[in-house]
């Protein structure tokens, strides 16, 4: 048994400096990325977004739709929730619209994005071989059947931003009054999506706000615009 155990806290503690010699080189390309998404859509009014064809690391076009911009939720403060969009690439008129949250809470979307659900990830460590990282295409991603909206919230996540200090209190319950007017304004300037149905998801801590955001919605009437 002490065999053993041995044995796994080895096993761990190889795993461990992997990740962080993994991590070290992982991270200049997110910075990068994060940077070249986010400049793309820096001059765009709030609920605007801009088309992204092309990313640092992935070669050539990039094959399916992403949008990136900013909603203003709260035009005395200042807050503006940053996003990234994602259409569907079998149909995107009939497709579910995904609303997709990230933990913490404050964790940026960009973990969903290039993780979890959507349509690219950063190439393992056995395909670096020095220079800049490489981002390949997921072929499981969620966006084969989906349109998938990644938001960065609450403010203060990723690039979701206040420009007053008092903008930058975040609650459960503000992040929730946040989202319903982010997803107004967003449909506003996306109608076409309208009658698609709307599901709301997300992971970790989102839990807590998931529920209570798709009770607010319904309470809104958001969809009956």
């Amino acid at each position: 048994m002490g065999k053993e155990a041995s044995a796994m806290v080895a096993r761990r503690s190889t795993s461990h400096r992997d990740w962080r010699r993994w991590w070290w080189w992982l991270l200049p390309l997110a910075c990068c990325f994060v940077c070249w998404v986010a400049s793309s859509a820096a001059t765009v009014a709030p609920a605007a977004g801009v088309a992204v064809t092309s990313l640092p690391g992935f070669d050539g076009p990039l094959p399916f739709s992403l949008e990136t911009g900013y909603v203003e939720v709260n035009e005395s403060t200042g807050v503006r929730l940053f996003y990234y969009f994602v259409q569907s690439e079998k149909d995107p008129d009939v497709d579910p619209l995904l609303l997709w949250l990230s933990g913490g809470p404050g964790c940026s979307s960009l973990s969903g994005l290039t993780h979890e659900i959507g349509p690219f990830q950063f190439a393992a460590k056995r395909y670096y071989s020095g220079g800049l990282p490489k981002i390949i295409y997921q072929p499981e991603t969620w966006t084969k059947v989906s349109n998938i909206i990644f938001v960065d919230s609450p403010v203060g996540a990723g690039f979701s931003y206040a420009a007053t200090q008092e903008g930058s209190k975040t609650s459960d319950t503000k992040t929730v009054k946040q989202l319903v007017i982010f997803l107004r304004k967003w449909l506003h300037d996306h109608p076409q999506f309208l009658l698609n149905p709307l599901y709301i998801g997300g992971d970790s801590y989102s839990g807590y706000i998931v529920p209570t955001l798709a009770l607010a919605i319904d309470e809104s009437k958001l969809l009956a615009l």
